[in-house]
């Protein structure tokens, strides 16, 4: 799936002129945490969000140091945290530094820039303009519009233990066939050996998300890597 299919579309931005007010008042009007910085010509030149609110001289939030902490800071960066606590205009207070992506970009390149720059939003470009945006909520929609729908589906139950099986040998995690499945109607029955706790939530996972699968069935134990002797 690429970025195209999920983005936001047409995108609600304002412009760099806008005073703080506007882009407050828009944010919550559109119940939006943040809004792309457009310029007439649909060029993105940067990011506003409630994170850019946060310190202001008027809620009396501005950062504020310790007089020798202070005294470390370069003139350089006391101006710029002046301007963002008390600018009037978008542009004094937005972000410039903006993540984008292209529209055929891929929803996993998409997720690793969110984590990688910590960002909640990605405006997607094409030709220097923004054509659309994806935020947290369009992941998660596209996420319900593809998990299974809850309903009832038969399937054979050696077939269900076949699948999990295929599932757990793919996963490093899993030691090398210590867990057990046994499946009876639809219920799956894991047992066997492993050796850390953490392991026993992801094989309960593997199984749930197989088809057919109507409950899971823990009998798996932890077992100390170093002492434990297994006897085939």
């Amino acid at each position: 799936m690429q970025a195209e299919a999920i983005m936001s579309k047409p995108v609600v931005g304002i412009g760099p002129s806008a005073s703080i007010a506007e882009a407050a008042g828009l944010m919550l009007s559109k119940k939006l945490s943040g809004l792309p910085v457009i310029r007439n010509d649909g060029r993105l030149v940067g990011i506003v969000s409630e994170g850019d609110f946060l310190r202001r001289g008027e809620l009396g939030t501005e950062r504020k140091r310790s007089r020798w902490l202070e005294f470390l800071v370069s003139p350089g960066k006391a101006a710029d945290e002046y301007v963002r606590a008390n600018g009037r205009r978008v542009e004094e207070v937005m972000s410039q530094d903006v993540v984008t992506a292209s529209p055929a970009a891929s929803l996993a390149k998409v997720v690793e820039l969110m984590t990688r720059h910590h960002v909640k939003r990605i405006p997607v470009v094409e030709a220097e303009k923004v054509v659309g945006i994806i935020t947290r909520s369009d992941l998660l929609r596209a996420l319900l519009g593809v998990l299974p729908d809850g309903g009832a589906t038969v399937i054979d139950d050696e077939q269900i233990r076949q699948n999990i099986a295929t599932e757990l040998a793919r996963q490093k995690w899993a030691g090398n066939d210590l867990i057990n499945v046994i499946v009876d109607k639809g219920v799956v029955t894991l047992s066997g050996a492993i050796f850390d706790e953490r392991e026993r939530q992801a094989a309960i996972v593997a199984a749930e998300n197989v088809a057919g699968v109507n409950a899971v069935k823990d009998n798996l134990f932890c077992a100390d890597p170093v002492s434990v002797v297994l006897v085939s």
